[in-house]
């Protein structure tokens, strides 16, 4: 088991409607899909799992039988928001040196790292150059790399191929691909078909998180 949901209610206040309300779900390791409507939770559901959302009733447990805290975020879990997060005028290198120093790597395995996973993802010659100069979907490698380069136990993508191309959508799916069968898992929110069938076969014990 990798998460556990049980009776889940959560509301952004206490006027709003509810995004869950008695939600229940078991996440093992591997991949997992998270599909649904354009705002019905999904990008808060990828938030609940992290801990970076508290919900009002029920409980979320990692697979270490309690709620994520904080080591949880910044050790073992790599997140890619949809905004993405990068600081704008921080090299693209030192946007990734940030992440992993606060996840506690040493500099010099984090420093391998960095320049592996900006090169696989076909950004190693930008290394140096600030965020703010990025295209957008070189942005979005950039926080993949930035996320891989923890090697966090799960990833947590929120829609890593919104707007991007067909060659720059395969990347991010070999990559993910990779980092599947290394034995590592990934939760995905997304609605893009191409990212779907690409990753379903990659975990014989995929599921579907389906929020109606």
């Amino acid at each position: 088991m990798l998460f556990s949901l049980a009776d889940l209610s959560f509301r952004y206040s206490p006027a709003s409607t509810p995004v869950f309300e008695g939600f229940s779900s078991e996440i093992t390791a591997g991949l997992t899909l998270v599909r649904g409507v354009s705002g019905g939770g999904k990008s808060t559901l990828l938030k609940l799992l992290a801990g970076y959302l508290t919900p009002q009733s029920g409980r979320v447990h990692t697979r270490h039988g309690r709620p994520p805290d904080r080591d949880f975020k910044r050790r073992e879990t790599g997140f890619v928001f949809q905004q993405f997060n990068l600081l704008p005028a921080a090299t693209v290198r030192r946007n990734l040196e940030l992440a992993g120093l606060i996840a506690g790597i040493e500099p010099g395995p984090l420093a391998t790292a960095i320049t592996h996973w900006l090169d696989r993802l076909g950004i190693g010659a930008l290394a140096n150059s600030p965020a703010e100069k990025l295209s957008g979907g070189q942005v979005q490698r950039a926080a993949l790399a930035r996320a891989l380069a923890k090697d966090p136990e799960v990833l947590l993508l929120d829609e890593p191929t919104s707007g991007l191309d067909d060659i720059s959508t395969g990347l991010i799916a070999s990559v993910v691909s990779e980092w599947i069968n290394s034995g590592k898992s990934a939760v995905i929110s997304t609605h893009d078909p191409r990212l779907a069938e690409t990753l379903a076969p990659v975990s014989p014990h995929s599921i579907l998180v389906e929020i109606k």
